[in-house]
């Protein structure tokens, strides 16, 4: 039986307003990795209210004395400048430019018996579509209630068996690139929320199986795939280490892991820049 996705009600504030200061005080940054898939960390230089970044709402953090800009890089960023466009209080806006290289991930292939999961059909395209609804409306969400932690642990134990960015190739189809880091674990292996959060959406999913989105705040949203177990229900607020949890093999894959996905201003990142272990 499919469980459906429920929603909480979010926090959704996506325009941008110079009416008051909106960055958050931090205790810690991710690791800077200017390149697709990675994170600018950008010392704004100027008080700023608010920050875009193609149209998406990027988080400002106050740290040590000094006002970020931190930028979630999507995957298909071309090398290159790119701009963010910083507001300050009186509503100007203030340009803040900073350079992506290149960066080549390597190719993985996989072999899927389930040929629905590598090319559903039309019935399977209906659920997948109210589905990435429902996904994506929860990683849409601006909590500005808490103070986003970027420096995590791992939320399960096991060998990274398949690393973030790798173009991948189900059945010998080229599909869109890994956007999270997969964890090997035995199934029924506890899985441990890696920083302060409230569960936005739970559900399973046609690809994800089962699936947790945590909203860590201010754009920083995590997610949690092919789980045997949920334990938590949207809405309910978690603390760094609580189980959420327990490792499986829901939707579509090979075996018993964990993924685990980094989301920033709307944009997958690389879950390893957030790794402080």
């Amino acid at each position: 039986m499919l469980i459906r996705g429920f929603l909480t009600a979010l926090t959704l504030n996506l325009s941008l307003s110079s009416s008051a200061a909106l960055a958050v005080t931090v205790n810690s940054l991710p690791t800077a990795a200017l390149v697709p898939g990675g994170v600018a960390v950008l010392a704004t230089g100027t008080p700023a209210v608010t920050a875009e970044f193609r149209r998406e709402r990027v988080m400002l953090a106050d740290f040590q004395g000094a006002q970020y800009a931190v930028v979630g890089i999507p995957l298909d960023a071309r090398p290159g400048a790119h701009e963010v466009i910083l507001k300050t209080a009186d509503g100007t806006a203030v340009p803040l430019s900073f350079t992506v290289t290149d960066k080549q991930y390597v190719e993985q292939r996989l072999t899927i018996t389930n040929e629905r999961q590598v090319n559903p059909n039309n019935e399977d395209m209906v659920r997948i579509n109210r589905e990435s609804a429902e996904m994506n409306a929860a990683f849409a969400s601006w909590d500005e209630t808490q103070e986003p932690v970027m420096q995590m642990r791992a939320p399960t134990e096991g060998p990274r068996s398949s690393s973030f960015g790798l173009r991948r190739f189900f059945n010998d189809q080229p599909r869109a690139p890994h956007s999270g880091m997969d964890i090997a674990a035995p199934e029924g292996t506890p899985i441990h929320a890696p920083a302060p959060g409230v569960i936005r959406a739970t559900g399973n999913y046609f690809f994800n199986g089962n699936t947790i989105i945590l909203d860590h705040g201010h754009g920083l949203i995590t997610l949690y795939c092919h789980m045997n177990t949920i334990d938590v229900s949207p809405g309910t607020r978690v603390a760094a280490g609580d189980q959420i949890g327990k490792v499986g093999q829901t939707g579509r894959v090979t075996g018993p892991h964990l993924h685990w996905s980094i989301n920033l201003n709307n944009v997958r990142v690389d879950p390893a820049l957030f790794i402080t272990e």
